[in-house]
């Protein structure tokens, strides 16, 4: 599976996902932040899932229309957890995240919106 992590995501989640055999690249090793529609457009370019703790991802998918590959927004996930939250969820929902799914997951819930 391909992820694209957004910059805001803890590098230290690139690792864990990694040696957990995945497809990883965070957008924190580039030159520059170029910001949330090419971060957007280059994941879906790429095919890759796109992990952010940023809800904009979601206006930009949902009410703009931005073609995406599948959204994760973690909120209020410390950096320590976000890789293993991110692996299970992309174990877990990755059929509905290839799908176009956009995954919101908190400490005590994961709501999931089907792409319509």
């Amino acid at each position: 599976m391909r992820v694209l992590l957004d910059t805001c995501v803890w590098g230290g989640v690139k690792t864990g996902l990694l040696s957990a055999s995945y497809d990883v690249v965070w957008a924190g090793d580039w030159p520059a932040d170029p910001g949330d529609e090419e971060i957007l457009a280059q994941a879906h370019a790429e095919s890759r899932i796109l992990v952010t703790l940023d809800k904009d991802f979601g206006e930009l998918a949902i009410m703009r229309g931005r073609p995406h590959c599948g959204i994760i927004r973690m909120v209020d996930i410390s950096a320590l957890q976000q890789a293993a939250v991110c692996q299970r969820l992309l174990e877990r929902y990755g059929p509905e995240l290839l799908l176009g799914a956009l995954i919101t997951v908190d400490a005590n819930r994961v709501r999931i919106r089907a792409r319509k």
